[in-house]
């Protein structure tokens, strides 16, 4: 029971840490804190669901389709809410984003209704691999395996690719790297398209794992911030670390303690986070000298 309660936790918790990913990435290049990252990842999974169900497309078709539309989304989101938006405060550019989440919100209850559904997903819930005597789920397994190789290849992205290195030159100032040629509001749009992607990816593995209907990515994101605070807001390899621990750690409370009390888990790492370590496991504490 243990070792199952572990790789399920390992399953969900990957999925948050993609939420907290796309999340870091936006906060690391803009500053911002984009609450609607969860609304984005449902609708994008309502999309992927109508071409499969409705339009009867192949997986793979509809897998792509689905990506380019959850970027499309990103960068339509930075271009038409938060670029025009004249000297934001961190409060302003916030109610953006929440203004966003209800605005997809409804959008969704409106096209899709609030019937819950099942993502029809070519990997099996139902059959398991045996490891050893440990029995994994297919999904599980392969949920993990996917996620990990994606981590892996955003790690890479941002350390070798020129536009990585473009997007961590932005963070690190934006008036200097705008001097230097790089075109940052492009560096935005790209942000904003990039994490919408990667939570597009965590939204059809929690609609998989769990049921596909509106409010389905609100207690996924506030757990995804949790991971991301947990591990460090300014840090990539915290938020995956931050998702993973907390993905286990509800998982085992849940299988031990009571399902009840499964959701407190986050808002507690929370709390301890702030009053301990308020840079989180990984993040870096920069103080500025004037």
């Amino acid at each position: 029971m243990l070792g199952q309660l572990i790789v399920s936790g390992l399953a969900v918790g990957f999925c948050y840490a993609l939420l907290a990913l796309g999340m870091v990435i936006i906060y690391k290049t803009s500053e911002v804190l984009n609450f609607a990252q969860g609304e984005m990842a449902m609708i994008s999974s309502f999309v992927a669901f109508t071409l499969l169900e409705s339009y009867h497309l192949s997986f793979p078709l509809a897998l792509l389709l689905t990506f380019l539309f959850a970027a499309g989304l990103g960068a339509f989101l930075e271009f038409t809410f938060l670029r025009p938006a004249k000297d934001p405060t961190v409060i302003g550019m916030i109610i953006i984003t929440l203004g966003f989440e209800m605005i997809l919100m409804g959008l969704a209850g409106w096209k899709w209704g609030p019937d819950q559904r099942s993502m029809p997903f070519p990997i099996s819930g139902f059959e398991t691999y045996n490891f050893f005597g440990l029995l994994i789920s297919k999904v599980n397994f392969w949920t993990i395996i996917i996620c990990l190789i994606l981590m892996a290849l955003l790690f890479f992205f941002f350390q070798y690719s020129k536009l990585g290195t473009a997007m961590r030159a932005t963070q690190q100032n934006r008036l200097v790297a705008r001097l230097m040629g790089i075109r940052t509001k492009r560096i935005f749009s790209f942000t904003w398209a990039l994490s919408s992607f990667i939570g597009s990816v965590a939204g059809m593995f929690i609609a998989t794992l769990t049921v596909l209907d509106p409010p389905m990515m609100m207690d996924p994101l506030m757990k995804a911030f949790a991971a991301a605070v947990l591990g460090g807001m300014t840090s990539l390899p915290g938020a995956a670390l931050g998702g993973a621990i907390l993905g286990v750690v509800e998982n085992l409370f849940g299988g031990y303690v009571s399902l009840s009390f499964k959701s407190v888990v986050a808002f507690t790492i929370i709390v301890l986070m702030l009053c301990i370590r308020p840079s989180g496991l990984l993040g870096k504490h920069f103080v500025k000298k004037v």
